[in-house]
């Protein structure tokens, strides 16, 4: 984040520096089988979320937090970057992202085809009337990986019912067609869907589903980024300091599978950890922190 709400401003240091210090404890004992490498080019510098290609093998989607203009990142899972890819025109009304949060991979229009999502849908101040959803095709990969390439996309306005949230988790879920948006802070997050098909510039109302309330201290315990894997039958969430996994029971609504109980698996604490995914078999899958040079971790997904 750039910014922050006034009453969080002073403790968002003490947060950091709690975070840096667990995490550089845990890094003196790391398992080195949990990194699968690093992100190599100084343009991720902020990554706030990671999705799994379905259109190209071993490929993940990256972007930067706000302050970052529209563009999003295609790297290997050892952090090399494979391509810069722009998907909002300079100065164009209505498409000047503010605040991206989160990306996910998965059906769209085409049923032949697969998408990428951009979640702008950051409002730390929970100002805003509205927030926007940026769709792609899976992009082609070319020979110079650092050279940007504009891509055509499509895009989403969308409400919440009960006035503006902060949110930074973005979610698909190909079972139903249905987006997920769940909110980051407060004792309780809340949980709300969209369907997953639209056309360009629609304005949709998100539906709430549910509210979940997770144990642990603000700020510590707040949502930061979650994820479907590809199957439909997996769903994580992310806080700076946990990980919550749940296995989906049959076609259960995702909202329903959210309910229940959570596995907590191990987790290497971060510096600032805002991004988690599925690899795409949905056997594993991934976390990296904002920051230059961050390590990627890679974990197996715990046993049923």
């Amino acid at each position: 984040m750039m910014t922050r709400p006034r009453k969080w401003q002073f403790l968002w240091p003490v947060l950091i520096l709690a975070l840096e210090l667990a995490a550089y404890a845990q890094n003196k004992r790391d398992d080195k089988n949990y990194v699968a490498g690093k992100l190599k080019s100084e343009l991720n510098n902020e990554t706030s979320g990671i999705a799994a290609s379905s259109k190209h093998q071993n490929l993940f989607y990256i972007h930067n937090d706000s302050g970052d203009e529209g563009r999003f990142f295609a790297i290997s899972p050892d952090g090399a970057l494979k391509g810069v890819y722009k998907y909002s025109a300079d100065g164009a009304p209505g498409y000047g992202v503010r605040d991206c949060e989160d990306i996910a991979v998965g059906p769209g229009p085409d049923s032949t085809k697969s998408y990428v999502y951009i979640g702008d849908i950051g409002d730390n101040g929970e100002n805003y009337p509205s927030i926007n959803i940026y769709r792609t095709e899976e992009p082609d990969l070319y020979a110079k990986a650092d050279s940007t390439v504009r891509v055509k996309h499509a895009n989403l306005t969308l409400r919440y019912p009960d006035g503006p949230h902060d949110s930074e988790t973005l979610m698909i879920d190909p079972l139903e067609k249905l987006l997920y948006i769940v909110t980051k802070r407060h004792k309780s997050v809340s949980v709300y869907t969209a369907p997953l098909l639209f056309n360009n510039n629609d304005t949709v109302t998100l539906t709430k589903r549910a509210d979940l309330h997770f144990r642990g201290l603000q700020p510590f315990k707040w949502i930061v980024s979650g994820d479907i894997s590809k199957d439909a039958k997996q769903v994580v969430l992310k806080s700076y300091s946990r990980i919550y996994y749940w296995s989906r029971q049959g076609n259960e609504p995702i909202w329903q599978t959210l309910q229940r109980k959570p596995q907590q698996p191990a987790y290497e604490q971060e510096r600032l950890g805002e991004a988690i995914g599925f690899a795409a078999n949905g056997r594993s899958y991934y976390t990296v922190s904002e920051g230059m040079k961050q390590p990627i971790f890679h974990y197996a997904v715990p046993k049923k």
